[in-house]
């Protein structure tokens, strides 16, 4: 029993130690439909209905969280999303 318990108390603390960040993707009046699925598709890795049901939700809900993961992962994809003129941030 004593096994079990340290194991559970070593799986807690390392969930604890495990921060997941998001990638925000926003809407905007500038970027194309096809514009942002490809771009999700090519830089998030997204099949092409994930990209498309996250830009129709980013087009109407004004916010689509499109990816996460740890900061150190994310921050590049972040970066590549920026340039490709999106608008995003990591939260």
């Amino acid at each position: 029993m004593a096994t079990i318990e340290k194991i559970k108390e070593k799986v807690s603390v390392s969930q604890q130690n495990q921060v997941n960040n998001e990638i925000v993707l926003y809407n905007d009046d500038v970027n194309t439909f096809d514009h942002v699925i490809d771009t999700l598709i090519r830089v998030c890795d997204h099949t092409a209905e994930q990209a498309e049901q996250c830009a129709i939700l980013v087009h109407y809900k004004g916010k689509c969280t499109v990816k996460t993961g740890a900061y150190d992962e994310l921050k590049p994809q972040c970066t590549q999303l920026l340039e490709a003129g999106l608008s995003a941030e990591i939260v």
